[in-house]
């Protein structure tokens, strides 16, 4: 998955606004207790961490993004 789609994928989850607080604020177990900003910037792939993304909040991701 391309950074860019990662950011669409993201920001059609949980808005324009709150997809930036989600990603330098929300602490993820998923990723190691780390952002998803910081699991990014160490070079985690980025499907690895849309996979954490999702099973942190599966509620919120649509199926059809998963």
């Amino acid at each position: 998955m391309r950074l860019t789609d990662f950011w669409a994928r993201l920001e059609e989850a949980f808005g324009p606004g709150y997809a930036g607080s989600i990603a330098s604020d929300q602490v993820l177990s998923q990723l190691g207790g780390r952002t998803i900003e910081q699991a990014l910037r160490s070079g985690e792939q980025t499907h690895v961490v849309w996979r954490a993304v999702v099973a942190a909040y599966p509620d919120r991701v649509p199926a059809r993004l998963r």
